[in-house]
């Protein structure tokens, strides 16, 4: 059980949405079942979702535990790059949540890891067995799976002490000047929308390197380089210096051309667990985003 308060800053603000935008990791529904079952309340008064809030309203919110959710092997095509008995390299396809959360119960990376691995060790957390770190579902490209715990403690120490080299390839707006370089600027929650990452002062430490490899048409193709893994960093990196990831809705804008963020995991470096062997490997630009360049290259 987890409980928490809010106070209310301005007036007239309806209850759901207000704890929706302060609130990122829950959703708007399960909000609304929690304000239904008595879970949320406003001065320690029970309240409907559609309450208009007063300025100094105390909202109490609780938490109950949630039900454990069995995982499912599931038939999801997945492209393996590399696997020994230690790990699994996957070119995860765009479009793809990689493990169940709040509205992606199930259709998962995860889920169709456990079709290939069903006799995958246990994990402690049951819902990201053997996952080490992360892409968004609208990311493409190289993600690694650790097959047992051993190999996932190694990872996880890998990432942590920044000896894993990741490389992106990311197309930007605008022609960006210098040619090569780095964007170091901390990361945390946007006070004014906090199911977004903002640039704010008291953000955690978060630096990225980049080289243009060309310009096209107005745009930059980039490989950029995570020196830091937060949440969505070369996304909000980009779009705080005025040059957002082409085809981002959420940092920047839609475009015709692209049907996404135009954001690919190409490269990446770090040691095998089995022997500390260092490997690389690399994953061209997917078919999607070879076409949207051809598009951007095309004179109108």
């Amino acid at each position: 059980m987890r409980t928490f308060k809010l106070v209310a800053e301005t007036a007239g603000e309806r209850l759901d949405k207000y704890i929706t935008q302060k609130e990122s990791g829950l959703s708007r529904s399960f909000i609304q079942e929690l304000v239904s079952s008595g879970h949320i309340l406003v001065n320690n008064q029970s309240a409907k979702p559609s309450l208009r809030l007063k300025t100094g309203d105390t909202i109490t919110i609780e938490i109950p535990p949630e039900t454990p959710s069995e995982l499912k092997a599931e038939n999801i095509p997945l492209e393996i790059i590399f696997q020994d008995k230690d790990l699994l390299l996957i070119n995860k396809p765009p479009g793809l949540t990689v493990h169940p959360a709040p509205g992606h119960p199930d259709h998962t990376l995860v889920n169709g890891v456990l079709a290939l691995e069903p006799e995958m060790e246990d994990f402690d957390d049951p819902l990201r067995p053997g996952i080490v770190h992360r892409l968004d579902k609208d990311t493409s490209g190289l993600l690694l799976v650790a097959k047992n715990r051993q190999a996932l403690a190694n990872l996880s120490a890998q990432f942590k002490e920044r000896t894993v080299r990741k490389y992106y390839l990311a197309l930007v707006k605008g022609e960006l000047r210098p040619a090569e370089g780095f964007i170091e600027a901390p990361l945390g929650r946007d006070p004014q929308n906090r199911q977004k990452i903002a640039v704010v002062s008291d953000g955690r430490h978060a630096r990225t390197g980049y080289k243009v490899l060309r310009y096209i048409q107005g745009y930059s193709l980039l490989e950029v380089k995570l020196e830091t893994g937060r949440t969505h960093q070369i996304r909000v990196h980009f779009a705080a210096i005025g040059h957002p990831v082409a085809g981002d809705a959420v940092y920047g804008q839609k475009e015709s051309w692209v049907k996404r963020q135009f954001l690919h995991a190409h490269r990446l470096s770090f040691a095998l667990p089995s022997n500390g062997q260092v490997v690389e490997f690399t994953s061209p630009l997917p078919p999607d985003l070879e076409e949207a360049l051809k598009i951007l290259e095309t004179p109108s």
